[in-house]
């Protein structure tokens, strides 16, 4: 669980020019925010609590109908604050941060499951251009971990999880990082212990899931890995998707490259197996 907002961002700098969205699990919004955001233009939707979940979108191409939450979604056993949407310079942006599931057929793993189905609806029922952001908690694909045979009988991967996400992106929205990099190695979580991250042993499970309307104005879209380094980071990356055109240019799906790939392929023992 997360001790505070994850938020997504979604600007074009005086409502002209290329138009930025980005995700990314700060893990702890107070370490990471430095200034007021309303001094540099920001208009920042909310929706926490006191401890643990949260999310936020803050916007610098408008932030119109803001709405907390998922109609009809499941709490645990109260609604949590793991959803909110609002509309940026004509694009309906939903923040998510999906419930973890703990352990496969647990209680908490049900309540994913039926929380993603609530989110689905509410997609569903939203405008052509949109965009779901945010920490999905579930790797797409084996492709989008370090090595599947190290998560058998761990969540995020499980079946019944994929086709929860698969379910969602079928209502049209395209996984704009994977399909702009097919075949690359691009993660976006890596566990804070055993070095995992300096391994590059992590999972893709940050997603942004764009309409057609939206997914055809991409120009550039990678995770920036600099950002889980240094003093204090979170344990997750940004995702970075560049609309109408690409300032930085189409520089790669991980920016910088990993410090370090395996040299050869193993079964690694995640540091939450028993």
């Amino acid at each position: 669980m997360r001790q505070a907002p994850s938020p997504t961002g979604c600007f074009r700098g005086s409502y002209s020019g290329p138009v930025r969205v980005a995700t990314w699990n700060v893990n702890s919004v107070k370490q990471r925010v430095r200034g007021e955001l309303d001094r540099r233009g920001y208009a920042v939707a909310l929706h926490g609590e006191a401890r643990w979940n949260g999310v936020a979108i803050a916007s610098r191409a408008g932030l119109d109908d803001v709405a907390a939450g998922i109609p009809g979604a499941p709490g645990f056993p109260r609604p949590e604050a793991r959803a909110v949407s609002a509309t940026c310079g004509g694009i309906r942006v939903y923040s998510v941060y999906v419930p973890n599931g703990r352990a496969p057929d647990s209680e908490h793993y049900r309540y994913k499951l039926a929380w993603l189905a609530a989110l689905r609806e509410m997609v569903g029922a939203g405008p052509d251009a949109s965009v779901v952001c945010g920490d999905m908690n579930i790797a797409p694909t084996d492709a989008d971990v370090f090595d599947p045979d190290a998560y058998i009988g761990q969540t995020h991967v499980t079946p019944p999880e994929r086709e929860a996400l698969a379910s969602l992106q079928a209502l049209g929205l395209h996984d704009v990082v994977r399909e702009r990099w097919p075949t690359e190695r691009v993660f976006t979580y890596w566990d804070y212990r055993a070095g995992m991250f300096h391994q590059d042993f992590g999972m893709r499970i940050d997603l942004v899931l764009a309409t057609a309307p939206v997914a055809d104005r991409v120009r550039a879209a990678w995770v920036d890995r600099q950002a889980r380094k240094g003093t204090g980071p979170s344990d997750h990356a940004p995702v970075i998707v560049d609309l109408d055109e690409a300032p930085d240019g189409d520089i790669g799906p991980v920016v910088p490259p990993p410090s370090a790939r395996p040299a050869g392929r193993r079964t690694v023992k995640l540091p939450q197996s028993p």
